[in-house]
């Protein structure tokens, strides 16, 4: 069964000399000068642009920053975007100090085939974020655009006026991001080569309560690392000391490991794999030493802040055992090096086996695989652009911004 994106694409409409708003997603890291800490969001966008110039269109792309909260602040500027795309494309990209009104229409009303024009944060304008129809006619306007095309997959599960109300004022396509993104997820999700592993951790259950239940459903094995574990260590009745635990969580533990048991029967403790023992702390601080234990053996004010080296083994020959990884969520915390042992092992295991299908979640778990791995991420399958919105496309969610697009 193959997995086909149901929404037209830039290749299924001319584009042909047109003069097109592009919803991109540069909502990048910033370093504390200013600079970009990681263009991935930008290069991803590339396919999309190159495909659009080759063919003559005029691009005027948006894209928010931050969260400015309706105001204008300077340090939330796509100013720096405009010069790192520029550099990548090897051509000028003007960039305009606003996304409406006469700054905007000016700037984009006699742009001639191949020209590139930024337009400032989208969310300097509360009418962003309120999914404002008003808004959404200006920025169609302003852009002198016949067409729209949506390739910001990190915030398509939003419904603001650049993904949704935008699409009432111009014929609205998928770009190749978008459609890439959308493929491979699914794809993952609904047709994967068996078995199937799903690797879930981060700090917050809450986040993850629907995947976490799709995955019970769909998994051949369920792998819980990270703060999430935590919970149900708790759960079970281990001590957790002074670990990180989300309140109020209990329910939702027990209906998880309720449906786990119905689910996988005798081998439940093959199939759905919890810490045996982990890595402390008392502060998680960057040259603090790791100390290992098996996990009744945590007590006192420690903190877990990774797993041990038994459950690492454990879960690296279950993914080398596996036909396709799914990896949502770090399993500690992987910002620091004496706390990132379970993330780069797990890492390691999937990029020395092709023959594994690895799908990296985007957020964190993202960011700390391009971080690892020095083609940037380019050693798994796919590494996500999008956070929530892969989160919500794995839950099987509909996500507004891709219903809105024109349907094949």
């Amino acid at each position: 069964m193959g997995v086909k994106f149901p929404y037209k694409t830039v290749r299924d409409v001319d584009v042909q000399g047109k003069q097109i708003l592009m919803r991109v997603d540069y909502n990048v890291p910033l370093n504390k000068d200013g600079s970009i800490a990681d263009d991935f969001r930008i290069t991803a966008s590339l396919p999309t642009i190159r495909y659009l110039l080759k063919r003559g269109a005029r691009l005027v792309l948006i894209s928010h920053l931050g969260r400015p909260d309706g105001q204008i602040k300077p340090e939330f500027s796509l100013e720096s975007v405009a010069t790192n795309l520029s550099h990548q494309l090897d051509r000028p990209v003007k960039f305009v100090s606003d996304c409406t009104g006469d700054v905007a229409s000016v700037a984009t009303k006699n742009m001639a085939p191949g020209d590139v024009v930024l337009l400032e944060n989208l969310r300097f304008h509360a009418g962003e974020e309120a999914n404002d129809r008003d808004f959404a006619a200006d920025l169609a306007k302003s852009a002198h655009a016949s067409l729209f095309v949506q390739d910001g997959f990190g915030v398509v599960h939003r419904a603001h006026a650049s993904t949704a109300a935008i699409t009432e004022f111009l014929p609205s396509v998928s770009g190749l991001l978008l459609e890439k993104e959308y493929i491979e997820i699914e794809k993952a999700i609904n047709d994967p080569n068996r078995p199937l592993t799903a690797v879930l951790g981060g700090a917050k259950i809450s986040d993850k309560i629907p995947l976490v239940k799709k995955f019970v459903e769909i998994a051949d094995t369920i792998i819980v690392g990270g703060a999430m574990a935590n919970n149900f260590l708790k759960y079970l009745g281990y001590n957790v000391a002074d670990s990180l635990v989300e309140p109020d969580m209990d329910m939702v533990i027990k209906d998880i490991l309720d449906a786990a048991h119905s689910k996988f029967g005798a081998e439940f403790n093959q199939r759905f794999i919890l810490p045996t023992d982990v890595a402390v702390a008392e502060h998680g601080d960057e040259n603090e030493p790791r100390l290992e234990m098996p996990v009744d053996a945590v007590h006192g004010n420690m903190k877990i802040f990774d797993i041990g080296i038994k459950t690492i083994d454990r879960i690296s020959l279950a993914a080398v055992e596996s036909g396709t990884v799914i990896w949502n969520g770090t399993l500690g915390v992987a910002e620091r090096a004496n706390f990132a042992h379970g993330s780069a092992r797990l890492a390691l295991a999937l990029a020395t086996h092709p023959h594994i299908v690895s799908i990296i979640g985007g957020g964190d778990t993202a960011d700390f695989v391009r971080s690892w791995d020095s083609l940037k991420g380019g050693s798994f399958t796919h590494v996500s652009t999008g956070g929530g919105a892969s989160l919500e496309l794995m839950s099987g969610d509909t996500l507004p911004g891709i219903a809105a697009l024109l349907p094949k």
